[in-house]
């Protein structure tokens, strides 16, 4: 699938690279070893690996830092993604953060492997801000 700015991702590797954001493991294994590195440290990236988010930035990628920054809400990273012609990563990165009209959009455009992506990430912030959620419960006996 080709992306502005982006190499031309075929189906099976984007697919892959949503398997590795679900369950990292030899999906991202894979993608880093085989020339998809900065997909592979999106995983990371995506679970608040420090290093990994600086090496996207720092690599050439900052439109998957922007992608991961607008998955957690940052409405300035999706703004900054619209601006520099990454209307389809604004849209995963939105439909990621919980907007199911940006889900439709990717589904109305026919881009089940973007909605496949955009599903994984929704699932991994969620359950994210779940447990961060979960640690700031007071429990009262």
């Amino acid at each position: 699938m080709q992306v502005k700015g982006m190499k031309d991702y075929p189906s099976k590797v984007i697919l892959l690279w949503s398997d590795a954001v679900l369950k990292g493991g030899a999906s991202r294994d894979w993608l880093m070893h085989n020339d998809y590195k900065e997909l592979g440290l999106f995983c990371f990236a995506l679970r608040n690996d420090q290093r990994a988010r600086e090496w996207l930035m720092a690599n050439g990628y900052p439109h998957l830092m922007a992608m991961i920054s607008g998955a957690e809400g940052d409405r300035n990273a999706v703004l900054w993604l619209f601006k520099h012609g990454y209307e389809m990563l604004a849209k995963t990165a939105r439909a990621a953060d919980n907007d199911d009209d940006a889900m439709l959009w990717l589904v109305t455009e026919k881009l089940p492997d973007m909605v496949a992506l955009a599903r994984a990430m929704r699932i991994v912030k969620n359950d994210i801000e779940s447990d961060n959620n979960d640690v700031h419960k007071i429990t009262l006996h």
